[in-house]
């Protein structure tokens, strides 16, 4: 819970007047970048919750409450005038007055600080204006734009526009009409900002005042010359290529008739734009002042992100081949075991053919996602399965799958799949032994001392078991030439344990009969 949320649950505010505190918080930083100013969201440090004795009580702050800030935004095409963090920090005394005086009015009102003169540690003379966030007839915050004024002259028209259409938008915030909660949204990259681009319009749709940025876009778009004075809205399809079919909301965005985005791709760029109506509130109706629109070149942006989306098929397509090469090696391998006459070579080339097969249903996981993480529960029951079957043809025997493996990166999951692989082939051809019987495998994620994830595997079968001697394989002593009677199987387990997977394998008696394996790898 934000900072924001805990302060206004504590008293007498619902869900919807904490939703609109965070829609304006999600777009001040507009505002405080049009105006060139710091915005901050104050709450009284001393509320007082009216308890309905009274048809004239009325929640809101005591007479001798300061407000604390809840909330700040920088401007971030000028330098901020709270250089340190002011959240938490009560409000000055020179302005608690006007603050207070403004909660209970619900108007917007303009106070100018003097400052302190000349000299070290002098403060400038800021304008502060007091915006009471209203909300169903009652204030639920404060919000206050603090601006350096200006030296007395005769401010640039620009500066003019900028400054009506800060104040329109400020208006729009303590009038409800602005963040409109059922704006169309777009959590994409390459949403437009003030300092990407930046156009006013009047009324009719025509340009008043269009940034450096936003008239470089439109001249690598063709246009020649400036945006002002021009129809945005004309200028814009007039460059569309012809039988262009242009988005159903560029005609909205241009005229700045809705708060909507689209992107325009216009001579090799892409900008996306957005408009915001600017509206004022007139006794019962609503007028239309204008908009701003903001514009951004975000060509460079998306061809990033096409070199990206290229790759990831790419990689896709990679892992998809590999696994037919190796189901196709795979079906080489089992052509040639049939061709064998003895035995030991027929199980052999059997043997090969399902660790290949095992390493292929990896790629195959691979080639259909987006990452490179594999959701092991869902390759290791077809493998798991397949693993008893192939050990065992003829035999029956049961398998059990329970707990949960998670989503493996693809360099842990292929050794995890070729040791469980040899492991269950292991239990069903040598604990087993020709006999019917059930192998259960059981995936455990945890935590160790070290607070490293690892990960514990358990594979048991109700065989004959080893007896009570109990063997434990890890780090250097995995690897070792091969002794006695143990197979190739065995060597791999060993070495993938010890030298992929990071971890040990402990072979121990199963209760009440069998044996059990135990394995533990360390995930990185």
């Amino acid at each position: 819970m934000s900072f924001t949320e805990a302060t206004l649950s504590a008293y007498d505010f619902g869900p919807g007047d904490t939703e609109r505190i965070h829609l304006i918080k999600g777009e001040w930083q507009i505002i405080s970048d049009i105006a060139q100013s710091d915005l901050v969201l104050w709450f009284p440090t001393d509320y007082i919750v009216a308890d309905g004795s009274s048809p004239d009580a009325v929640s809101g702050p005591s007479a001798t409450s300061s407000f604390r800030a809840i909330a700040h935004v920088r401007p971030s095409n000028v330098r901020t005038l709270f250089h340190r963090d002011i959240i938490q920090r009560e409000m000055d005394e020179g302005i608690r007055d006007e603050a207070y005086r403004v909660w209970i009015d619900q108007n917007i009102s303009t106070y100018t600080d003097e400052g302190s003169g000349e000299g070290v540690g002098a403060r400038p003379r800021v304008h502060v204006t007091f915006v009471p966030i209203v909300r169903n007839n009652r204030t639920i915050a404060l919000l206050t734009s603090h601006k350096i004024a200006t030296p007395n002259g005769y401010p640039s028209i620009s500066d003019e526009v900028y400054e009506f259409a800060a104040d329109t938008m400020l208006s729009m915030v303590h009038s409800g009409l602005w963040p409109d909660p059922l704006a169309q949204g777009n959590n994409t990259q390459g949403n437009p900002r003030v300092i990407d681009g930046i156009i006013v319009l009047d009324r009719s749709g025509r340009v008043v005042v269009a940034s450096p940025n936003a008239n470089s876009m439109y001249n690598r778009m063709g246009l020649t010359g400036y945006l002002e004075k021009r129809n945005l809205a004309d200028v814009t399809r007039a460059m569309l290529p012809a039988g262009e079919q242009a988005d159903e909301t560029l005609q909205l965005v241009l005229a700045g008739r809705s708060d909507l985005r689209t992107e325009l791709v216009i001579a090799r760029a892409r900008v996306t734009m957005r408009s915001i109506p600017l509206l004022s509130q007139k006794r019962a109706r609503i007028e239309r002042e204008g908009a701003v629109i903001l514009c951004r070149d975000v060509t460079e942006l998306r061809r990033r992100e096409l070199e990206l989306m290229t790759k990831d098929a790419t990689i896709r397509e990679i892992h998809h081949r590999v696994k037919n090469n190796l189901q196709t090696v795979s079906a080489l391998l089992r052509l040639q075991s049939r061709r064998m006459t003895t035995d030991e070579a027929r199980q052999g080339l059997e043997q090969a053919m399902r660790r290949v097969a095992t390493i292929a249903t990896v790629h195959e996981a691979l080639s259909q996602g987006l990452t490179q993480n594999v959701d092991f529960d869902e390759l290791i029951e077809r493998q798991f399965h397949l693993a008893a079957e192939l050990a065992s043809p003829g035999q029956h025997v049961s398998t059990k799958l329970i707990g949960s493996f998670g989503s493996l990166p693809s360099q842990f999951a292929t050794p995890l799949a070729l040791v469980i692989n040899e492991v269950v082939a292991n239990a069903v051809e040598h604990g087993l032994d020709g006999e019917t019987g059930t192998v259960t495998l059981e995936g455990i994620r945890g935590i160790n001392d070290e607070g490293e994830n690892i990960l514990t595997v358990v594979i048991t079968d109700d065989g004959k078991g080893m007896g009570d001697k109990k063997i434990e394989e890890s780090g250097p002593n995995a690897y070792r030439p091969v002794t006695g009677k143990e197979g190739l199987g065995m060597q791999i387990v060993r070495t993938l344990v010890a030298s992929e997977l990071n971890g040990s394998i402990r072979w121990e008696a199963n209760e009440p009969k069998g044996t059990r394996v135990v394995i533990t790898a360390v995930l990185v």
